[in-house]
Order: structure tokens, then C-alpha cells, then sequence
């Protein structure tokens, strides 16, 4: 339903250069930007398949710059910690993060601490802990799915407690945002389906969370257009750079959607199982998406049957269509190949604390659907089968 009577603001600092090969104006942007001294921050995979290396050839001639490469999958504090010392050493001014959603959440984080001097990220964890602007950071990204380059939020893994935890404010937004669609040329199919359905979560959940608004509903709407269109092709040909180039867009919208509103209840169980087992953030969405949305239905058919007409599939306004819809998400996981929940081998004994771990996440208000712990434990358990 749309919401016109309610007060809202919308912002977006972070500039946006996009198309195929706008990765070449990195030189431009950094000189334009007055910086001189980057820390690049990335991870073994994007180093190892010399994408670094085509980046860092765009950078001005004779620039200085330190890579910091200690970023793990579903960063973890220490990750954070460890490239924040590497800034200080290395004097560095501003932040180049590439990669995929990992490398730039711990980007945005390692800029938090030094922003604020500080050596440990759990004090910022939050909505609007982080009081001061961050270094130049600049977020390349290599897959389609986070939308990090774009958002308010760093996802980081708190290790001493075993849980996710986000630090969000817009000052955590990136100052500049290169999507090149041609560096997610070389993103393999698992990773593709897993980041493209971590997308259309973000762009379906932010469409019917509670704090949804007009301008993130007309985002959102065209991201889940865009992604559903496309994917299966990215999957299946990798190499097709129009539709790799909608899919980038679909993913940049639907951070846009998301950040202006919120996630919802897939989010707070894949942060939980991310937290706890370490899986697939996206693999995690993709798998209890379609569950969720059977358990909401009755809080937000209406929004689904728009789904639907978004997808191209149903002009049905009412349960008929949102039924579509949900049948829709649980299809396109299994012709992207993601597996299903009984194959990522969590014991149904730890329940009980993910379902607690998902009621206590900041996003569980934010579900169309009101749940507590006994909600998640109930779609825990319908997603195990």
C-alpha cells in the first residue's frame, strides 16, 4: 500500500558512475577528490584473479598505495581491526574498497575507526553511533547483490558473542560508487545466484517493510523487475554483458530501496545462521525468501500481488497473485542452483538460539509481519521441511 501521509526524507550522498568500462575514470575521480594516498582493501579471491591489478592500473601514475587483503567472507571484527592499523601505518587518506559486499562492508568499517581513532568496531554498532564523516571512501563492486556501494550499513560478524551485528549512519555511505558491469563479468555462477537472490531480497523486503516509503517503493519495484528478468542469464551465460549490466543496476537499486527503508525477517535469520555457521549470506536469503513470504502473507498480500506485476508474471491484485509471486522466488532459487536449507547441514537443535538471535536482530520491526522467537522457530521449521 502506498504511504503518502507519512513524513519521510531521502538522501543519498554517495555519487554513482556506471556502465561498462567507467572503472577507467578511477584516476579522474581520485584526483577530483584530492586524495593521495589509498588503502585498498580487498580479498585473497579478487587478488588472486588479478582484479586488483586491472583496477590499480587505472589509479593516477605514481600513486602510493597500500592493499589490505585480510578480508574474510561475512567479515569479521578482526578483519575490521586489522585494517584499520593498516590505514594508520600506512598514513593513508581515503579508502578504495573492491569486491564484493564483504571487502566493502569492511571497508566502511575500517573507516569508521579511523574516523573516530578507535580500535574496535563493537562500540559502534548500531543506528548512529559513528558521529564523525568518514575518509574518502571510494567502493568498487565485482558481483551483483549487496548494494553496498550505496548503503548507510556494514554487516560485520562479531566473533566474541557469534552473532551479526551492523553499524549504520550515513556517514558509512560511500563517497563515490565506480559499477563497472564489466568487473562482474568474471563472477562465477554459485556466486552470481547467490548474490543476485541476496538482491531481490533486499529489493522485495524493502518494499513491504513497515517503514517502506514512495520513493524506496519505486526503486525497489524496478530492482525486482530488473533481477528477475536477468539472472538466470548471468547464471548461465556469464558473459552476457547487457544482462550483466541490468542485473548491477537491479542490485544498486535494491541498496538504494533498502537503505531508505529496511530489511525484514529473512535477513534476521541469514544473519543469524551468517553469525553462527558462517554460510552464504546470499545463499541463506535465497533459501528462506520464499518461506517468509508465505508467513507474511497475510500482513502484506497486496505487496506481493505488485510483486508479481513487477516480475511480469500475474495482474491479479489479490492473494492469487501474491501466491504467484512467492511460487516465483522459490522457482528462481532452484533454476539458479542454490541448494535448499536441509542441505547446509544445521542440526534442528540450534534452533532454539537462532530463532532467539533473529527476534533480537534491529530489523525484526521492520517485517510486515510482527514476530517474535516462536515465528522464527515456526519458519525454521517449515524451511527444514
Amino acid at each position: 500500500m502506498d504511504n503518502f501521509m507519512t513524513l519521510f526524507s531521502f538522501e543519498l550522498p554517495t555519487k554513482i558512475l556506471f556502465g561498462p568500462g567507467c572503472v577507467k575514470e578511477l584516476s579522474a575521480e581520485l584526483t577530483q577528490l584530492g586524495v593521495s594516498r589509498p588503502l585498498l582493501v580487498t580479498d585473497k579471491g579478487i587478488l588472486a584473479a588479478g582484479v586488483l591489478d586491472k583496477v590499480a592500473a587505472y589509479l593516477p601514475k605514481d600513486m602510493e598505495y597500500q592493499v589490505f587483503h585480510g578480508v574474510e567472507p561475512n567479515p569479521k571484527d578482526h578483519n575490521v581491526s586489522l585494517g584499520a592499523n593498516a590505514y594508520r601505518n600506512f598514513g593513508a587518506d581515503c579508502i578504495l574498497a573492491l569486491g564484493g559486499g564483504s571487502p566493502i562492508d569492511c571497508a566502511k568499517s575500517i573507516g569508521v575507526l579511523a574516523a573516530n581513532d578507535a580500535s574496535d568496531i563493537k562500540g559502534y554498532e548500531g543506528k548512529n553511533k559513528a558521529s564523525k564523516p568518514l575518509p574518502p571512501l571510494i567502493c568498487i563492486p565485482t558481483t551483483s547483490g549487496t548494494g553496498s556501494e550505496l548503503t548507510f550499513s556494514s554487516v560485520i560478524t562479531d566473533t566474541r558473542n557469534g552473532y551479526k551485528m551492523t553499524i549504520k549512519n550515513p556517514f558509512t555511505a560511500p563517497r563515490l560508487a565506480i559499477c563497472d558491469p564489466k568487473l562482474t563479468l568474471s563472477c562465477p555462477p554459485e556466486l552470481t545466484a547467490a548474490c543476485g537472490m541476496d538482491a531481490l531480497t533486499h529489493a522485495i523486503e524493502a518494499y513491504t517493510a513497515t517503514c517502506a516509503e514512495p520513493i524506496s517503493d519505486a526503486v525497489a519495484l524496478y530492482a525486482i523487475e530488473l533481477i528477475y528478468e536477468n539472472l538466470v542469464t548471468c547464471v548461465n551465460q556469464g558473459d552476457d554483458l547487457e544482462a550483466r549490466s541490468r542485473l548491477l543496476m537491479g542490485s544498486m537499486l535494491a541498496g538504494i530501496a533498502f537503505s531508505h527503508s529496511d530489511v525484514g525477517a529473512v535477513h534476521c535469520i541469514a544473519e543469524a545462521l551468517g553469525g553462527e555457521y558462517d554460510l552464504p549470506h546470499g545463499t541463506c536469503n535465497a533459501i528462506f525468501l520464499p518461506f517468509m513470504m508465505e508467513y507474511n502473507m497475510e500482513y502484506c498480500a497486496a505487496q506481493y500481488a505488485r510483486i508479481a506485476r513487477a516480475m511480469g508474471l500475474s495482474p491479479d491484485t489479490g492473494r492469487a497473485g501474491a501466491l504467484t509471486a512467492v511460487r516465483a522466488v522459490k522457482q528462481l532459487a532452484k533454476d539458479v542452483y542454490l541448494p535448499a536449507f536441509a542441505d547446509l547441514s544445521v542440526d534442528p537443535s540450534a534452533f532454539d538460539q537462532l530463532a532467539d538471535v533473529s527476534a533480537k536482530n534491529i530489523s525484526t520491526n521492520s517485517n510486515p509481519r510482527p514476530m517474535k522467537k516462536e515465528d522464527y522457530m515456526q519458519v525454521l521449521k517449515l524451511a527444514m521441511g
